[in-house]
This record gives C-alpha cells, sequence and structure tokens, in this order.
C-alpha cells in the first residue's frame, strides 16, 4: 500500500525564517498591543510566553483573553509582497512529484496563508488538501486533538501515514499514532520517536522513499 504524506509547510518545503516568520512575529506583536493594550516589550514577551507554553500563540490568546481566532488569523497573515518574501528550491517540485502515494499539507497556518505559499512555490496542485488550523478546530500541533480531527476528516489509517516536519514536538504527537517520522533539522541528537532525521526535504529522494514505502 502506498503511504499517505503528511507535510508541515513552514520550514519544510520553504525557508520561513528570512522574511516569512519575523514578519508575522511583528504582526502578532502588533496584534496583541492593540487588543490587549500593551506595549511592544510586554506583548512580544506574551507572544513568546503563549508559543512556548502551547505551541502556538493563539492557543493562548484563545484561552485567557477569548481571543477570536479567524479574526487573529486573518489579521496577522497579511502578505502584500508575498513573492518578495518567500524562499524555496524549486527542486522540490521535483521531489513531490516522485513521491508515490497521497500527500496532504498539515500547517498550523490559516487557509489563506498556506494556500498563497503554495502557490507562489507552484505545488499546490500535487497535494490532495491543505489541513490548516481552522480544519484542525483551532487545536494546533502538538495537540492529539488536531491529529484526530486530520485523521477522521480523510478516513486514514496513521499506520499509513509519513510525517515531514521540522518540529519535534510535533512528530512526538505523530509517533504516538503510530505515524513514521521524518524530522527536517541539523540537531546532533536524533529523538527516540524520530524515525529519519534529515537536514533538509530534498533528502527524501535519497534517505526516506525507499525505506518508507518498502516496509
Amino acid at each position: 500500500m502506498q503511504p499517505i504524506w503528511l507535510f508541515d509547510l513552514d520550514n519544510t518545503l520553504h525557508n520561513a525564517n528570512p522574511h516569512i516568520f519575523p514578519h508575522i512575529n511583528r504582526s502578532m506583536t502588533a496584534y496583541l498591543m492593540r487588543h490587549l493594550q500593551l506595549d511592544e516589550r510586554d506583548a512580544n514577551r506574551l507572544r513568546m510566553d503563549y508559543w512556548r507554553r502551547y505551541g502556538a500563540t493563539l492557543t493562548g490568546l484563545m484561552r485567557h483573553h477569548g481571543t477570536d481566532p479567524e479574526h487573529f488569523l486573518h489579521d496577522t497573515h497579511q502578505f502584500p509582497d508575498l513573492s518578495r518574501l518567500v524562499v524555496f528550491n524549486t527542486a522540490v517540485r521535483h521531489l513531490l512529484r516522485r513521491l508515490p502515494g497521497r500527500k496532504i499539507i498539515f500547517s498550523n497556518g490559516p487557509q489563506h496563508y498556506a494556500e498563497a505559499v503554495l502557490a507562489e512555490m507552484g505545488i499546490r496542485q500535487l497535494f490532495a488538501d491543505v489541513y490548516s488550523v481552522e480544519r484542525m478546530r483551532f487545536h494546533p500541533k502538538p495537540k492529539l486533538a488536531g491529529f484526530q480531527h486530520l485523521i477522521r476528516d480523510h478516513r486514514i489509517n496513521p499506520r499509513h501515514c509519513i510525517m515531514v516536519e521540522d518540529s519535534a514536538e510535533n512528530l512526538r504527537t505523530a509517533k504516538r499514532l503510530g505515524m513514521r517520522t521524518v524530522w527536517i533539522s541539523r540537531s546532533l541528537r536524533q529523538p527516540d520517536f524520530v524515525d529519519c532525521q534529515l537536514t533538509s526535504v530534498l533528502g527524501l529522494a535519497r534517505h526516506a522513499i525507499r525505506s518508507h514505502t518498502s516496509r
């Protein structure tokens, strides 16, 4: 049976560090300043605190401040000049075309943002679905509930899935569910819940495809 590939988006299929993440971080800090009446220092500190505690700033805002998640995501993910901000290797397209099996984007980002980035990269048509945080009912990775929504909505067996992701914590949840895991990281230590560690998603062509699909 061919696998089902679950791909994270940011820092997995494209490099979000140079432009995308700084832009989102500034937008989130500004949102907290406006809506919680905080100065920049306190807003930035709270943003980071919620991200560390819950895996997503949005989760903390919903839990402690009753923030409307759709308003927050729309407001903080506006990119007037997205083509200038997305950094990616065009070889990713070729890699994805070669991978056997169904491919799904599984991202904590909002739907409009994920769709726009994939379109900019020219790879949207290579994915059967884009499963965003809205589709997870605002239970972002690494929360188990977000994974369970994906599994139920797509009627998939986790043991047929290979999750490719730059966040180790997200892969921990995937492994608990029986998924195979590929960690995109330059870390010198590989956690025991990671089946394969690569410095770039392009390494799948050499290291992961044969070993994972032959099982």
